[in-house]
């Protein structure tokens, strides 16, 4: 009897495998950066402008009819997009944020633009420590397309109308960036796409692993280069983005872009000037 009554505490005093499982953390739940919740009532927002930030992968958003005492400018990470379904578009809908439960999502027109914010990085010793880090030295700025081009449905299907996250293709200087260079249903899953395509991480991606690794010197930190933005006189909604970076004293004027193909971006005549 006395065998057993030890034997009986002994099971009972042990933790079962489950309870085990439970209390440590999955490796892929924590690989995949959270969608990041809006801080706004749910509901159908016009969108009247946006940019897009690849140092974090950051959306500001301008919006409208937004609820009192509620903000009309948003910041999300990791935010989901999605074309206008066709029946949309002839009912005459515009681009708008769907919020559903804190659930971000971005509705977009085919034509319209993000503003898209290129940070340049450059390898420097810091003069105080002697040890290598990258530093933004100046910040260019574009304008993204995600999904202009008639080859856009071709590209995805069913899937261009369902929201996706997406990366816009490589940068390239001068031009209007048109489609994307990665997508997929999660982020990790765009990342991925992305790096198949280019063999090499997103910017925005491995913007944010220098970061957290503190090997980036941000904007605010660098006095090496100043930051500069076209300014567009455009209706509201035409899809340009608004940013609180300096504007640039010389105003310019950004000329729409003819060209199509879905995942390229193709050189455009600049006007202006840029302080280097």
């Amino acid at each position: 009897m006395m065998l057993t009554l030890m034997v009986s505490t002994v099971a009972c005093n042990s933790p079962s495998v489950e309870n085990t499982a439970a209390k440590s953390p999955s490796p892929a739940s924590s690989a995949t950066p959270a969608t990041t919740k809006a801080q706004i009532t749910d509901g159908t927002y016009p969108v009247q402008q946006a940019t897009y930030d690849d140092i974090n992968g950051a959306y500001t958003l301008m919006l409208l009819n937004t609820p009192p005492g509620q903000p009309a400018t948003l910041q999300l990470e990791n935010l989901p997009m999605a074309r206008l379904t066709d029946e949309e578009i002839k009912a005459g809908q515009k681009s708008y944020l769907r919020v559903d439960q804190g659930q971000p999502a971005l509705h977009l027109t085919e034509d319209f633009r993000i503003e898209y914010v290129h940070n340049v990085t450059e390898t420097q010793a810091n003069p105080q420590t002697g040890q290598q880090e990258v530093v933004v030295v100046r910040q260019e700025p574009s304008f993204w397309a995600p999904f202009a081009g008639a080859l856009a449905g071709q590209a995805l299907g069913s899937l261009l109308f369902t929201p996706q996250y997406y990366f816009p293709p490589a940068y390239q200087p001068g031009g209007v960036l048109t489609g994307y260079g990665g997508y997929g249903r999660t982020y990790g899953q765009a990342a991925s796409n992305y790096q198949s395509r280019y063999s090499a991480p997103p910017v925005a991606v491995r913007n944010q692993q220098l970061r957290t690794t503190g090997q980036l010197r941000s904007p605010s930190n660098s006095t090496s280069g100043s930051v500069k933005r076209p300014q567009v006189n455009r209706p509201s909604g035409s899809g340009f983005g608004s940013t609180d970076l300096r504007r640039n004293n010389t105003p310019t004027r950004a000329r729409s872009n003819s060209g199509s193909g879905f995942g390229t971006s193709r050189p455009r005549a600049r006007s202006g000037s840029r302080r280097r």
